[in-house]
């Protein structure tokens, strides 16, 4: 066994302090401390199974930071180098931790999708010029597969009753992978969407909003991206900064949930589903609190 076979399996706990119909699954216990721990793993062995790496080739990735960790673990298991390309916005905190793991980090302005400067843009572009794979966790449909393969799975083992499911989305691995099996046993598929996302327009019209400047990390953005699949998704919920590091917080001191910002996002969408579901409300905690520790809302 290695840090590898960890990945997943992660447990479900109930909120009802928040609210009864309420269940949240602890993606934050991964190995690396995130729910893109699974797909990670599931990108580089996809690629690995069609001859895409060679021994000792470098990994690059367009990456909030989390998908970077998960990669780190899964290259130090492989025998790869990672290179991480990640918007300025993103925590020191997750820059400190990419470069212990051994990555290179590359920082690039909060560009627009359409920029050369954007971070996905970058990252394309590194791996034309040097050579190295891009694991293209927007684009990779591994990364969809993996959820419905794992992470879908075991919410029906957990909460088999299960009337919701609702996640925000980065890539949409997430939310697209557990949509595609629950949404046709008539489970109600949920988007949580930071408040100057422009995905929630998107849902609810089929074109994307305008988009504005937000602190919560790892979810939404300007452009949805080709693993966010809007035929599964049913509704949208928009939630602000203010509501997402308020609940963060109460998740911390009152349920000892050491979660980040995007699970208050979660929670917080989540908890106005629940309260006119006929039946259990899930929701994701995609990462830990360790990676925001320097950031003005842990505070």
């Amino acid at each position: 066994m290695n840090v590898l076979d960890l990945i997943g399996g992660t447990p479900m706990v109930h909120l009802p302090r928040l609210h009864p119909l309420l269940y949240a699954k602890c993606e934050h216990l991964n190995p690396g401390g995130s729910v893109k721990d699974r797909l990670a793993k599931a990108l580089v062995l996809a690629a690995e199974s069609r001859g895409a790496l060679k021994p000792g080739a470098t990994l690059v990735e367009a990456t909030a930071g989390n998908t970077g960790v998960g990669l780190a673990l899964v290259a130090a298991a492989r025998g790869y180098s990672l290179v991480c390309v990640m918007p300025e916005k993103m925590s020191v905190d997750k820059r400190t931790q990419l470069a212990l793991l051994g990555a290179r980090v590359i920082i690039t302005p909060n560009a627009k999708p359409s920029s050369p400067d954007n971070f996905r843009r970058t990252a394309e572009r590194l791996a034309s010029e040097q050579g190295w794979y891009n694991t293209s966790q927007f684009d990779d449909p591994a990364n969809v597969a993996v959820h419905s393969e794992t992470t879908a799975v075991e919410i029906l083992q957990q909460r088999p009753d299960v009337a919701a499911f609702v996640a925000g989305a980065g890539t949409g691995g997430t939310l697209s992978g557990v949509g595609r099996v629950l949404k046709p046993r008539g489970v109600r598929i949920v988007l949580a969407d930071p408040k100057g996302s422009s995905y929630a327009s998107w849902v609810q019209t089929g074109t994307p909003g305008p988009d504005a400047a937000y602190l919560v990390e790892g979810i939404g953005g300007s452009e949805p991206p080709a693993n966010l699949h809007r035929e599964v998704i049913d509704a949208a919920e928009t939630v602000s900064d203010e509501e997402s590091f308020a609940m963060a917080r109460r998740l911390i001191r009152e349920e000892g949930l050491l979660v980040g910002g995007s699970a208050g996002t979660n929670v917080v969408a989540a908890l106005r589903v629940a309260r006119s579901a006929r039946g259990p409300v899930v929701t994701v905690l995609p990462d830990g609190w360790d990676r925001y520790r320097a950031q003005p809302w842990m505070k």
